[in-house]
């Protein structure tokens, strides 16, 4: 999904920005994640080739495994690991664009408690539906199954796009292939549910209940943040309706 934002903060009283920025030059949260990820990824493919898939085993997410009390790390590691150059390209994307909008909303602190907890719980989702839903063959294309390894950074980034859902619904994105922008309400559903229904139709690998919890998990922040600052949210509502008029 690409993004709006090239906007002027106009506006002093969200709690989420950084009223006065700092002149001294700093990394984002969000470009030291993507460096991380990127950096394991390339440790992913040169240790998988030398010792054939040993790497993506140990620190892969397998529901299975993480039932029986084995590599339960899994469940945190497994955010760093990817299945391909095309997998990683567009997780760290999205990450750049929608991952940098939330970290200057709401700080580096706020974006990686978000990011973290987001895949998580995206993680235990993963686990629990396919460990009891994903034993049959219709169950895994809908919950995934219990014995396929899980990685991949989407969990955490649906915990992102859902917690901007929240805070800033009137935003634009442009959802391929559809030529028009939409609310960034609607492009978040139609991104979720639209994967998952193309993946159980011709059951593609993909870990929709995964996305559905980090998805859940992002909500979950982003009504938090709304009820605890109604005032300066409506800020950002203000904001962004202005900009989308």
């Amino acid at each position: 999904m690409a993004h709006e934002f090239s906007y002027k903060v106009s506006y002093n009283s969200s709690p989420y920005i950084n009223r006065k920025p700092k002149k001294r030059f700093h990394l984002s949260a969000t470009i030291i994640l993507i460096a991380i990820t990127v950096l394991i990824f390339i440790i992913q493919i040169i240790v998988d080739y030398a010792t054939k898939g040993f790497f993506t085993r140990t620190f892969g997410l397998m529901p299975s495994d993480i039932l029986q009390g084995k590599n339960i790390w899994s469940i945190i590691t497994t955010m760093f690991l990817h299945g391909g150059i095309f997998h990683i390209l567009m997780n760290m994307l999205s990450l750049m664009f929608m991952g940098s909008f939330l970290e200057r909303l709401v700080g580096k602190k706020r974006f990686l408690l978000i990011y973290f907890a987001s895949g998580i719980v995206a993680s235990i989702f993963f686990v629990v539906l396919a460990g009891f839903f994903g034993s049959t063959s219709f169950g895994a294309r809908f919950f995934g199954s219990p014995d396929v390894l899980a990685v991949g950074a989407s969990g955490a980034i649906f915990g992102i796009a859902a917690t901007l859902m929240i805070l800033t619904p009137k935003v634009k994105v442009y959802i391929f292939p559809i030529p028009k922008s939409l609310p960034l309400w609607l492009g978040v559903l139609i991104n979720l549910f639209a994967l998952w229904a193309i993946s159980a139709s011709i059951s593609l690998p993909i870990g929709n209940s995964a996305h559905f919890g980090g998805f859940i998990c992002g909500i979950a922040f982003g009504l938090f943040f709304r009820f605890k600052y109604k005032k300066r949210v409506q800020v950002l509502d203000q904001y962004f309706s202005q900009r989308s008029a």
